[in-house]
């Protein structure tokens, strides 16, 4: 399959998957379960893995999952691509009702993310990006939906160009010292910094469209967390670096874990 199918397969699979998280999250009980790594994980996480995984069979390519089997770096180091997925990205905001979740999918070759899809059920607003191609955003998404038709009835990003502040992207739910610290030391060189909280991969869509200049990340994050995002930012014209600005953000790496990054 060329790129462009195999994100249109992705586009099915995430708005299928957004249904699949409404449900639940419509319900009173969300069965909510601590994991080892002290992360909460719901029912809908695991309905939404489910039907990624359904909607994604017939690419025949590997999944890699937060909510799958995570396989060691001697089975997945020679894979040349595969999925990288996070089923509900945000499981803290689904938990707090505060509409700040999505869906993240992304397409990895070679340690490259080449292509990314990021939905977000409340809203219905999808971000599809493919590096050398180019990043859009639809309003009100469904799953017929593919890439060409959202380049021809999305906008393109970023939608602003020359955005007039300067706006610092933050966590909503996992703000630590060292990311105050540095955005501290950006207010030196800034004379006007203005600060958004936002959950989920919503971030990494909000530098893409524009609306924020700059999302630091001074804490623990996985691969699947940024993977989408990553190459929807590529797209759009900006990128993740590690802290030094000049090192991009790589994946199936033998720790799963990121370093430190900056997106902008």
């Amino acid at each position: 399959m060329e790129i462009a199918q195999l994100v249109d397969k992705a586009i099915h699979a995430a708005v299928l998957a957004g249904k699949k998280i409404m449900e639940v999250y419509a319900s009173v009980d969300f069965g909510v379960v601590i994991k080892e790594d002290q992360t909460p994980v719901t029912i809908a996480d695991h309905r939404a893995h489910d039907e990624i995984l359904k909607n994604l069979e017939s690419t025949g390519l590997p999944v890699l999952s937060e909510e799958g089997v995570h396989l060691s770096y001697s089975e997945r180091k020679n894979w040349d691509l595969f999925w990288l997925i996070d089923p509900l990205d945000g499981t803290k905001e689904f938990i707090k009702r505060n509409d700040e979740f999505t869906v993240n999918i992304a397409l990895i070759q070679k340690g490259r993310s080449i292509a990314g899809v990021i939905y977000a059920p409340v809203t219905g607003e999808i971000y599809v990006g493919i590096p050398e191609t180019g990043a859009y955003k639809l309003l009100n998404a469904d799953e017929n939906c593919t890439f060409h038709s959202i380049q021809i009835s999305g906008i393109k990003l970023p939608e602003i160009i020359n955005q007039p502040d300067f706006i610092i992207a933050i966590s909503r739910s996992h703000m630590n010292q060292e990311t105050e610290e540095y955005i501290e030391n950006l207010r030196n060189e800034h004379k006007s910094i203005k600060k958004i909280s936002k959950g989920s991969s919503l971030k990494m869509c909000m530098i893409a469209e524009g609306t924020a200049t700059i999302y630091p990340k001074f804490g623990k994050t996985m691969e699947w967390d940024t993977a989408a995002g990553h190459a929807i930012l590529k797209a759009s014209g900006k990128n993740i670096f590690y802290s030094d600005r000049q090192t991009e953000l790589h994946y199936n790496k033998e720790n799963l874990q990121n370093p430190y990054f900056i997106a902008l």
